[in-house]
């Protein structure tokens, strides 16, 4: 067994699509990526990579007639260290889930859940398409419930709550500047904080206070949750769209001889490069950007706006075109040419750019949110998975 025969297996030059998952969903929440979301992107590098490994074992006697030369046919991976090498990497994400929060793992738990399913009982069926597609949403959304679950997690009632929250406010009030990775408030140029009266007991009390019911930390997280996975919903489900229509395409890629779907693949292509230019609307409710009120909950940054913020209040309206643009030049030209010749090695091509295209629609995802700096660093992944793809082959 050899690094490189590791590479191949674990398909590395496809890794750089993952970060983008987890900080996609991260902008979708209105907050800073933060220690949450650095282990939602460990968690799901984990989990991509036990799907890769245990792909290639479940498709071991199939691989041994299409692709001879996969490193398990080969000979250079043994079947059974494969399949471990899957257990160690699930149970390693998962693990990295829990330190971000009960939400976060319920999602990894899912997430892992949908994985092992494709690869062993759906990925020939008709639903294997959605499976994976649910796999990318749910790597979405688990960026989107870790982020800040640290915050939340520590706040709660107490007789000494209230001076440790006013102490803790300077800071917030400073990370709450105008500067905050370029995001501007959508309801004005400034940001606007709730108020919160605290009385000295250290109790609290205002319209701030999230969650609306229930009380303590626990309650806390599970609204707090609840509103992040609700304001990634519609990233999540473009993404899911993207990664279906790969998924179907990657169904003939051995054999080829399909020109209805790479020709669909491209009229969802087009219709989600159309979706993303839509102006999104700002945070509503429990899905508005927040921080730890030091009450058992978060408090908004801002208040929910619910009319539609312009492209130019949230990014550059030129950056999401531009990044827009770059994921319909990756992922198109090659599902056209797959559709006038569906060749196996066509067909193979298109794969692979809808894979690397998944790079720039999550930085246009993050920048259609507000995240013009996330985006831009997303983007940055594009010349490196281009490099390794030259080297290893992502499909």
């Amino acid at each position: 067994m050899t690094v490189r025969a590791w590479a191949e297996l674990l398909r590395v030059s496809a890794l750089f699509t993952v970060p983008g998952d987890a900080l996609a969903g991260a902008a979708a929440t209105g907050l800073r990526p933060d220690r949450g979301t650095a282990l939602a992107v460990g968690a799901s590098l984990c989990l991509y990579e036990a799907g890769m490994a245990l792909n290639d074992w479940a498709d071991r006697d199939e691989d041994a007639v299409d692709r001879p030369y996969r490193p398990i046919p080969s000979g250079r991976i043994s079947p059974g260290a494969a399949l471990a090498a899957a257990g160690a990497l699930t149970a390693a994400g998962l693990g990295l889930a829990a330190r971000a929060g009960r939400p976060a793992l319920a999602v990894a738990t899912g997430l892992a859940a949908t994985v092992w399913a494709y690869d062993l009982r759906l990925k020939h069926t008709p639903a294997g398409p959605a499976a994976m597609a649910a796999a990318r949403g749910l790597d979405l959304l688990l960026g989107a419930t870790a982020t800040g679950a640290a915050t939340t997690g520590t706040a709660g009632p107490g007789p000494d709550r209230g001076t440790r929250a006013d102490s803790g406010r300077g800071r917030d009030s400073g990370r709450e500047s105008l500067s905050d990775a370029g995001r501007v408030p959508p309801s004005g140029s400034l940001p606007v904080p709730v108020p919160v009266s605290r009385s000295g007991s250290g109790s609290c009390s205002g319209a701030a206070v999230t969650p609306a019911s229930g009380s303590g930390p626990a309650s806390a997280a599970g609204g707090a949750a609840r509103g992040s996975v609700l304001g990634a919903l519609p990233a999540a489900g473009l993404l899911g769209a993207h990664t279906y229509a790969v998924t179907a395409v990657s169904r003939h890629e051995a054999q080829g001889g399909s020109t209805i779907t790479p020709l669909a693949a491209l009229a969802a292509t087009a219709a989600l490069g159309a979706a993303a230019l839509r102006e999104r609307r700002g945070p509503r409710g429990s899905g508005a950007a927040t921080r730890d009120s030091g009450c058992g909950g978060r408090e908004r940054a801002y208040p929910s706006d619910p009319s539609p913020t312009p492209g130019i209040a949230t990014a550059p309206r030129l950056l999401l075109t531009a990044l827009t643009g770059a994921y319909l030049r990756t992922a198109a030209g090659p599902l056209l040419h797959a559709a006038l010749n569906p060749s196996p090695p066509l067909t193979r091509r298109a794969v692979g750019s809808g894979i690397r295209a998944m790079i720039p629609l999550q930085a246009a995802l993050a920048a259609r949110a507000g995240a013009a700096g996330t985006g831009l660093a997303v983007m940055g992944l594009v010349p490196l998975a281009r490099t390794l793809a030259r080297k290893v082959s992502p499909t």
